[in-house]
């Protein structure tokens, strides 16, 4: 008898601890990044940086109303538990108001729930928008040993729906912190908007599509605005790096520089994307002019669709002369 007693206090033990346990890892978010054992915070500067430049992109650069620039950045600190974005799944009512019209209020939102109902988020950050298309604009970010994950979005404007961003990049590395990251960046269609080029009117994708990469070859369609077929990639649109701050004797964060006055002082090797010269169809051809009994000539035009840059294929003649007969010769 006193043996089952043993047995059956020793089970409610265990059953208690497993409870206990079970309770305590669900107030929790789980996942990979929960194996960072780095020190308890880390601070990071990170600047963003646009190279969006009508040299590097030249067909259909967006010069007036508007011009090319760059939202404001909003981005998160969070767990495996949340994402933001993520490339092949459906964008976010938040996300979908961003890309399209550089509205965070519904994003906040999402993000605030998240951050209270399964403490995924541990902080958001935001930085000023660009006004051009190349600048820089900075801010600074926390991380946590449960939360080592950043993400964040910039709105490309002009655009139908198309941002840059990073999703859940990891800073953390086992028992460290990373100390610099710089990570190119490519634009992103967020598939809730139809439009082909920057300056496309509102067109709802119905149904909504998923998020998707834009490239030089797709869409295949030429009035895609970063359609260069003869390129193999695209170069990098924007650049992001994240540096650690480090801590002074004190063990207090060294004070933050902060580069936004420079906004526009970009020193950086700027590639230039050659454009081959597109034409339109020939016209039909025109009337036969000419003496009768004579050989006469008759023309036909086409016109430019997309005038050449840096040093691309020219645009050919632009009218074409043949030989013909006369009509109507009495």
């Amino acid at each position: 008898m006193e043996n089952l007693m043993f047995v059956y206090c020793s089970c409610k033990v265990i059953w208690t601890l497993l409870v206990a346990a079970v309770g305590c890892a669900n107030s929790l978010p789980v996942g990979d990044d929960s194996l960072c054992s780095a020190e308890d915070l880390a601070k990071y500067s990170i600047t963003f940086t646009g190279k969006w430049s009508q040299a590097a992109f030249p067909k259909q650069y967006p010069l007036y109303r508007p011009p090319a620039q760059w939202s404001a950045m909003l981005g998160v600190t969070h767990s495996s538990d949340y994402s933001m974005w993520k490339k092949n799944e459906y964008a976010s009512n938040g996300v979908r108001d961003f890309a399209e019209k550089g509205e965070a209020w519904v994003l906040m939102k999402e993000i605030e729930e998240a951050g209270e109902k399964i403490q995924s988020v541990h902080g958001i950050f935001s930085a000023p928008a660009i006004s051009s298309g190349i600048g820089q604009t900075s801010t600074e970010l926390e991380v946590h040993p449960r939360h080592p994950l950043v993400s964040f979005v910039v709105r490309i404007v002009p655009s139908p729906d198309w941002f840059v961003g990073i999703d859940s990049l990891n800073l953390c590395q086992g028992g460290h912190w990373l100390e610099e990251v710089t990570v190119d960046l490519f634009p992103y269609d967020a598939g809730t908007d139809s439009g082909f080029t920057f300056s496309s009117p509102n067109f709802a994708t119905i149904p909504q599509d998923t998020v998707t990469e834009i490239t030089c070859s797709s869409p295949s369609h030429p009035a895609n605005s970063f359609y260069y077929p003869k390129l193999k990639i695209l170069p990098p649109i924007a650049q992001v790096t994240m540096v650690k701050i480090k801590k002074n004797l004190l063990g207090l964060p060294v004070p933050y520089v902060n580069t936004e006055d420079k906004s526009n002082e970009v020193i950086d090797t700027v590639s230039e994307t050659p454009l081959d010269c597109e034409v339109s169809q020939w016209s039909s051809w025109g009337l036969c002019r000419g003496v009768c009994r004579k050989t006469g000539t008759k023309i036909r035009t086409r016109f430019i669709l997309l005038h050449p840059a840096n040093n691309g294929t020219p645009c050919p003649n632009l009218d074409e002369e043949t030989g013909c007969e006369p009509e109507n010769c009495v």
